[in-house]
């Protein structure tokens, strides 16, 4: 009797990488602007035909946010709710924030990518999405 392993898989292919954990962006080769999720055309140039699918860096700081207090049945609350800046490559993406107290969180405080199980397949494969934990490093004045 054989068994198949089943290996974990990113819940959408086109958005992120699992080795290494990376977020995939777009990037227009004619203007140079990144955006996350990949898009079909450029929103700065309205380009189609010059993207090309880049991943995107690990490390950002919290831009703004939100705790989020209510939610639908099954939802853990309180969470973070909060839009990160990936500074390197220009974008600005929004993510939940993990690994800090809701009351804890401050503006500008410096994030990391985080994969986490978000369901299972029909295959029974676990479908990975991510979020974003918390650095305890100093937050910038």
């Amino acid at each position: 009797m054989s068994t198949t392993a089943t290996v974990d898989r990113p819940f959408r292919a086109d958005l992120l990488t699992l080795d290494p954990p990376r977020l995939l962006g777009s990037r227009c080769s004619a203007c140079g602007t990144t955006t996350f999720p990949p898009r079909g055309f450029c929103p700065g140039c309205r380009s189609g035909a010059e993207l090309e699918t880049v991943p995107l860096t690990t490390e950002g700081r919290i831009c703004s946010f939100t705790v989020v207090r209510q939610a639908p049945p099954g939802v853990e609350v309180p969470y973070v709710l909060a839009q990160v800046d990936l500074r390197s490559d220009e974008v600005r993406l929004m993510a939940i924030v993990v690994g800090v107290a809701p009351e804890r969180v401050a503006l500008d405080q410096p994030v990391a990518l985080e994969l986490h199980p978000v369901g299972t397949a029909d295959d029974g494969t676990t479908l990975l999405g991510y979020r974003f934990r918390a650095r305890t490093e100093e937050v910038a004045a």
